[in-house]
């Protein structure tokens, strides 16, 4: 009898099982993978949105202090992503006689909130600015 050559019915089930426990192990590897690249994106929008949201903070001197702020970011330059903030302006340096024309270091506290996956995550970021004096931000003397 001559033998025959090909696999047998035991070698392609064992081969095919190999197989399909590769192509899982890469499946998973793809979806970690594509949920990382997601989550860096949203990080990556939402440090942008800070740094508009800070620089109109540092550029408007009527912003008033020891009062907190908060806002809903557009849609539109979100990508849909739910997103908002929270700022406090504060006096952090001034002189001990303050007058009129004289310069005082604003502090800013700003924290941006936006929603990832039914969770509420946050990225705070702090700033100083300096700014003149104007004779209403001196208190009247008691």
């Amino acid at each position: 009898m001559k033998g025959q050559r090909g696999f047998t019915l035991l070698e392609m089930i064992v081969a095919t099982t190999i197989m399909g426990i590769a192509v899982a192990g890469l499946m998973s590897g793809i979806s970690s993978s594509t949920r990382n690249a997601a989550r860096l994106r949203d990080y990556d929008r939402v440090v942008q949105l800070a740094r508009l949201r800070m620089n109109g903070l540092l550029a408007d001197p009527r912003v008033p202090l020891n009062a907190p702020q908060d806002g809903v970011f557009d849609p539109a330059i979100t990508g849909g992503l739910e997103c908002g903030w929270r700022a406090q302006v504060s006096v952090a340096e001034k002189m001990p006689f303050p007058a009129a024309g004289d310069y005082v270091l604003d502090r800013i506290q700003l924290e941006i909130w936006w929603m990832s996956g039914g969770q509420r995550r946050t990225f705070p970021l702090e700033g100083y600015r300096r700014r003149t004096l104007r004779p209403e931000d001196i208190e009247a003397p008691r």
